[in-house]
């Protein structure tokens, strides 16, 4: 009865006195709001921005080469057309590189997660003397390098990898950003109370590392294999320099030159109409090996988007 009366009371209150309903709710300034306001277009606009490319790419990959390369398509498909995706699929050079992309990105990206998280978690140790002097010549490797030509002759006549897949995976195995990622991460979330307590229950260091610091490094892990496989499967560069065999060109420098070749077909004044239909499906195919390259990385992104987050916030809060 109490109860009722004084909900009864409450509510005829605030009938009364709307005053104290607006009291409640936060108020915004007009600076504030004039903040949000900024802030959500210009959100809008970079959304738009990022996804017109995207949603362009694949529009035209299923639109006649002809109308995209005439300027009538600009954001919806004007036409179906999936020619390019048949061609693609028979396309062995596509394939092939594909394959050896994925060679070069799991055995690469295993090696360089292997080096880095021990090189790692060694200078995040307090008890490691050599680390300040060895973190030194780390970052002086960052602002200072041999060049383009040293590296050619290091790895093709004194290492002997010239023509081989093993010259794109150990020479850029080593990663000293990465590095100083997981130096910091360890830093800040491997307690040191953790190894000493495991000490006295007689752990040994390589047990330690194995057996706790690894697990407690998953976001850390994720954030590296994801730089690791990025960078490995859009890299052509490397394979432009150091490959010669095109049965072992990765997909990106296969597309590389697809386009290359068909952009010098298209300067040519003397190109006849089998080379203006070759040159057409060549046009088709593009978009869509696009699409068919980036598929790999929009697939994984999702899965280690959350532990990204925290690899970029690595060593910006302690405590």
């Amino acid at each position: 009865m109490h109860n009722a009366v004084a909900k009864n009371n409450g509510r005829s209150l605030n009938a009364g006195c709307p005053h104290l309903k607006r009291s409640k709710r936060k108020r915004m300034s007009r600076p504030d709001k004039i903040f949000t306001i900024v802030n959500y277009s210009f959100l809008i606009l970079m959304l738009g921005v990022f996804i017109y490319p995207l949603v362009f790419v694949f529009s035209a990959s299923i639109t006649k080469p002809s109308e995209v390369l005439y300027g009538k398509m600009w954001l919806i498909p004007t036409s179906l057309y999936f020619d390019g995706y048949v061609a693609i699929f028979k396309y062995k050079d596509i394939w092939t590189g594909y394959l050896n992309s994925v060679i070069i990105v799991v055995l690469g990206t295993l090696l360089s997660l292997a080096v880095t998280f021990m090189a790692g978690y060694a200078l995040s140790r307090k008890d490691f003397y050599a680390k300040k002097f060895l973190m030194w010549i780390f970052t002086f490797t960052m602002f200072f390098g041999g060049g383009l030509i040293p590296t050619y002759l290091l790895i093709s006549e004194s290492l002997n990898m010239y023509d081989s897949v093993v010259s794109l995976i150990i020479p850029s195995a080593v990663s000293v950003w990465n590095i100083i990622l997981i130096r910091t991460y360890f830093i800040s979330s491997l307690p040191q109370d953790l190894l000493e307590a495991a000490k006295i229950d007689g752990c040994d260091n390589i047990r330690f590392f194995i057996m706790v610091a690894i697990p407690l490094a998953v976001p850390i892990i994720a954030v590296i294999t994801l730089y690791n496989v990025v960078g490995r499967w859009n890299s052509y560069f490397d394979a432009l320099i150091f490959l010669s065999d095109p049965a072992k060109y990765p997909l990106q420098l296969v597309i590389r030159n697809l386009l290359t070749q068909n952009q010098i077909n298209s300067l040519d004044p003397n190109v006849g109409i089998l080379e203006l239909e070759s040159m057409m499906k060549v046009e088709g195919m593009k978009y869509g090996v696009i699409i068919v390259s980036t598929l790999p990385m929009l697939v994984i992104y999702p899965f280690v988007q959350k532990y990204f987050i925290k690899g970029i916030m690595v060593g910006s809060l302690k405590g």
